[in-house]
């Protein structure tokens, strides 16, 4: 008996690992996991209270979600994003923007196909590849993490299937502009391939930068894919409710996926979900204060240490890709910084940069005060480690 070659190929989630090590030391703080710091708005539970309530709401529903929250993320696509789902689009309700992004590779390539990566990338889309039996195609962005379009032009080849962006970035935190995202649809277009974009932080703007859809563009529809998700500005990450935008083209395809895997999103998430977004992004641009205050503190902090890091400029989500002038491994690295000064980050090494040591720094999963701890224990770990 055996396993999967194909599933021995695909990397080890780092948060468990690094879940494993905080367990072992406890009082860390954790710089480490993406999620907010805050809960759902209220009108989520009340939503929820509603649904148990109705007999209906125990069976299974539609496999692209319930008409309730489809006709919320539409009209919020509209006055938002400048999407408007029409005919050459549809709308799927999906377990979290991760199963959006498995179901759009699944429905788009065959095995050995090719999708184009920007390095450094979010370590479940490469895993994503992987599963699927495809060849993630890592394109090394510049020295601030920006897109390099001559550098993805080259790298498309008769087997490519897509270009994946995420912006604001995972785990750059860089948001890139508009223009380069024009290009990179235009790029797709012209070449025949899809255009993956992941916005799952679209609400995570600071210094007066705002974030663009992709699927905005005119004449992009049938080849853009775009995903959502409510995971980080609802504070809904254990509810696992996000959405993907597709060509008409593409629902079949994905209607048997999502029936296969899931048969349709958690209903009653689906309902906490329609009742969040009655409140609208306020609540979100509200909570955004605190984390805006505490990358503030941490950019202030890390200035400090300028010797030791280097930091791009960041103006998105809530990461800091530190690049940290020392030939130690990152993973090494890592575990000191729990074992011996409690605090928390997550390796480079694991977003598939292997040449640097990198550590990602998360800001959005804390209070201001516990924050303002794990990062003085941060700096105060770095300074003694590589001094």
């Amino acid at each position: 008996m055996r396993d999967s070659l194909r599933m021995q190929s695909v990397q080890t989630p780092i948060i468990p690992v690094v879940g494993e090590w905080i367990r072992a030391h406890p009082g860390t703080i954790s710089l480490g996991q993406g999620v907010a710091y805050y809960g759902p708005p209220p009108e989520a539970a009340q939503a929820v209270e509603a649904c148990i309530k109705d007999p209906e709401n125990h069976k299974y529903k539609l496999v692209q979600g319930i008409p309730t929250l489809l006709d919320a993320i539409a009209s919020k696509l509209a006055a938002e994003n400048g999407i408007e789902v029409g005919a050459e689009q549809r709308l799927v309700v999906t377990a979290g923007a991760n199963m959006g992004f498995v179901n759009a590779v699944s429905a788009i390539t065959d095995p050995g196909d090719e999708i184009i990566l920007n390095l450094p990338y979010y370590f479940n889309h490469e895993m994503a590849v992987a599963i699927a039996d495809c060849k993630a195609v890592c394109v090394p962005t510049d020295d601030d993490y920006q897109l390099r379009i001559d550098a993805i032009e080259a790298a498309v080849t008769d087997k490519t299937r897509a270009i994946v962006t995420i912006s604001p970035n995972n785990p750059t935190g860089v948001v890139y502009p508009q223009e380069t995202l024009r290009q990179v649809n235009a790029l797709c277009e012209r070449r025949g391939i899809y255009h993956i974009t992941d916005e799952a932080y679209e609400y995570f703007t600071y210094d007066g930068i705002e974030h663009f859809s992709p699927g905005s563009i005119e004449g992009s529809a049938a080849h853009t894919i775009s995903l959502f998700s409510l995971s980080k500005a609802y504070g809904f990450a254990g509810w696992r409710i996000g959405w993907m935008v597709i060509p008409a083209s593409l629902f079949e395809p994905v209607r048997k996926i999502q029936d296969t895997t899931l048969i349709c999103p958690p209903v009653v998430s689906q309902w906490a979900a329609a009742g969040a977004m009655q409140v609208g992004r306020g609540y979100c641009l509200d909570k955004l204060r605190v984390t805006s205050d505490i990358r503030r503190l941490l950019l202030e902090r890390l200035d400090e240490i300028s010797d030791l890091v280097t930091v791009p400029p960041a103006s998105g989500a809530f990461y800091l890709l530190l690049q940290v002038h020392t030939e130690m491994n990152p993973m090494d690295l890592a575990h000191r910084l729990i074992q011996d000064h409690g605090v928390a980050v997550i390796p480079g090494v694991t977003f598939g940069i292997e040449n640097r040591c990198l550590l990602r720094v998360a800001y959005g999963a804390l209070d201001k005060e516990t924050a303002r701890e794990g990062i003085d224990r941060l700096i105060d770990g770095l300074r003694r480690i590589l001094s």
